[in-house]
C-alpha cells in the first residue's frame, strides 16, 4: 500500500475548514434545546467559538504561508510552498526536501522536529 502524503499547509487549512462545520453542527445541536434557554445559549456560544477558532487558524496559516519557501515541484512542475525540512507538494503530494542530507532517504515528517534537526544524520 502506497503512503499518501499531503502538504502541511493543506492539512492545517483542512483542520480549520472542519472547525467551521463542527461549529455549525454544535449550533444546530443547540437548536434541539430551545425549551432550555441557557443550554441552547451554551451550545450557540460554543459553536461560535469553534467558528472563531477557525478564523484564528486561517489567519495564522495565512501569515505562516507568507514566510514559506516557494519552489517548483520536480514532479508536476507547479509552484508549491514548503514548510520545514520535509513537506509534500500541494498539488501532487510528491515528497519534497531542500535538505541535501535527507535526499534519497525515506520520507518521514519526523525530520521537521527540533530533535531530528539538531542530530547529525547517519551516513549510511
Amino acid at each position: 500500500m502506497a503512503l499518501k502524503y499531503s502538504s502541511k499547509i493543506n492539512k492545517i487549512r483542512s483542520f480549520a475548514f472542519w472547525l467551521i462545520f463542527a461549529g455549525i453542527g454544535v449550533m444546530y445541536i443547540g437548536l434541539l434545546f430551545k425549551s432550555t434557554m441557557w443550554l441552547m445559549a451554551l451550545f450557540m456560544i460554543l459553536g461560535v467559538g469553534f467558528v472563531g477558532l477557525s478564523t484564528v487558524v486561517y489567519f495564522w496559516i495565512g501569515m505562516l504561508s507568507t514566510r514559506t519557501v516557494q519552489i517548483v515541484c520536480p514532479s508536476c512542475e507547479k509552484p508549491t510552498k514548503m514548510l520545514g525540512r520535509v513537506d509534500a507538494c500541494m498539488h501532487c503530494d510528491q515528497p519534497l526536501t531542500m535538505d541535501k542530507s535527507l535526499e534519497g532517504k525515506e520520507f518521514d515528517e519526523k525530520y521537521n522536529s527540533k530533535r531530528h534537526s539538531k542530530t547529525a544524520p547517519d551516513q549510511s
